[in-house]
């Protein structure tokens, strides 16, 4: 049984399949909708480009039993509980994802998770509409565009000193011009107290008038359902390298899990599409007696303000972060963080995608690299590494 019917559970039906599983499968969802990508939801949906987002896959042909409209309610060994009543598994599959943070306030809200969100926000992107976002992270600046796109006079609004400072640190500072040549509004170490009519009120007193209110703050783990059960919930659903809960026979995957990287020795939780495509696949490997081990180098894109953004690696296990280009200039280039052992740690590119893909290898080979080439953006990232 497979619970949360996203790309992280569908990408599980396919590899429990593909593992060899003959068995009877149930995929259930919360929404009534057919499983969906939620990439494009901040991208392609937003700009217009297009209504639909689901899935190419084929469930009729994997043979699976469809339950839309059922969220889980609790678990005990065995038996899933749901709002459609009782279900006995064999294995499960924890997949359930994540939801959006929410202010205070009594104002309208607008958050984006869902295909129903995308929708409803493209509907108020109008032309001269006063769209105030909160948070200049990836999605915050992502909505940011298509509302400019559009048309709209955009306020972001942002409690860090910089854009993108929980995922990026002062890096996301190099971002800050993008958004005055967009012609968006950016106001930083600006703290919301409430979501208000007509509105924002700041911390300070300050107020942002907007008919349209954005919150892009962040996401929380959908596992309040797991509480008092066996299951061992921290940030996430507590996993090992093998996506193994301490439940026998359930494993979890995708935006709810949180498991321990032998490369990086510490505990992740990723909430990118990368990992709910490839983590599936080593649990159901899991689940049907294997050793399969997940250790992947963390990987995420995002469109902003025309630029190409791409990020590889886990930045806090470096010590310096070095630039290849001048972000002041053409536009093109990439940070990437090292460790004391002068190891590629992580990498940001802009608009240089053979460089993340070159620097997502070096992660992973655990490469030395050489700090005076990698500072020149004309030597090849591969060229760098030290014998």
């Amino acid at each position: 049984m497979v619970v949360g019917a996203g790309l992280a559970g569908v990408r599980s039906v396919e590899a429990l399949r593909a593992h060899g599983f003959a068995g009877r499968i149930t995929l259930i969802g919360e929404e009534r909708h057919r499983p969906y990508d939620r990439p494009p939801l901040s991208k392609a949906v937003l700009l217009g480009e297009t209504d639909s987002t689901v899935v190419d896959s084929d469930l009729d042909a994997l043979d699976v039993r469809l339950c839309l409209g059922a969220a889980a309610k609790g678990l005990r060994e065995g038996v899933l509980e749901t709002t459609e009543g009782e279900l006995e598994y064999d294995g499960l599959v924890i997949a359930t994802g994540a939801t959006p943070v929410r202010l205070r306030g009594e104002g309208r809200q607008h958050v984006l998770r869902t295909i129903d969100d995308a929708l409803a926000l493209r509907e108020r992107l109008v032309p001269g509409a006063r769209v105030a976002v909160i948070g200049a992270g990836w999605i915050g600046a992502e909505v940011a565009t298509a509302a400019a796109r559009a048309g709209c006079a955009v306020t972001v609004v942002e409690a860090g000193e910089t854009p993108l400072a929980a995922a990026l640190g002062a890096v996301g500072g190099h971002t800050i011009p993008w958004y005055a040549q967009a012609g968006v509004e950016l106001r930083l170490g600006a703290k919301v107290g409430t979501i208000d009519a007509d509105g924002l009120t700041l911390m300070s007193g300050a107020r942002v008038k907007a008919d349209v209110v954005v919150t892009g703050v962040g996401v929380r783990p959908a596992v309040e359902w797991l509480k008092g059960s066996a299951v061992e919930v921290d940030n996430g659903v507590v996993v090992d390298e093998h996506l193994r809960t301490r439940l026998p026979g359930v494993v979890a995957v995708g935006d709810c899990a949180s498991w321990w990287s032998r490369r990086f020795g510490t505990r992740l939780r990723v909430e990118h599409w990368d990992t709910a495509l490839q983590a599936p696949d080593t649990a159901a490997a899991a689940l049907l007696g294997e050793d399969a081990v997940y250790d992947p180098v963390p990987y995420f894109w995002s469109e902003q303000f025309g630029h190409m953004v791409q990020f590889a690696g886990h930045h806090p296990a470096a010590e310096r972060v070095l630039l290849r280009g001048d972000p002041r200039g053409e536009g093109k280039w990439a940070a990437c963080w090292l460790t004391a052992g002068d190891r590629l740690a992580a990498i940001l590119t802009v608009d240089r995608p053979r460089d993340v893909v070159q620097g997502r290898r070096i992660v992973e080979a655990g490469h030395r690299l050489d700090p005076a080439r990698l500072t020149d953006p004309a030597v090849p990232l591969r060229d760098c590494i030290m014998a």
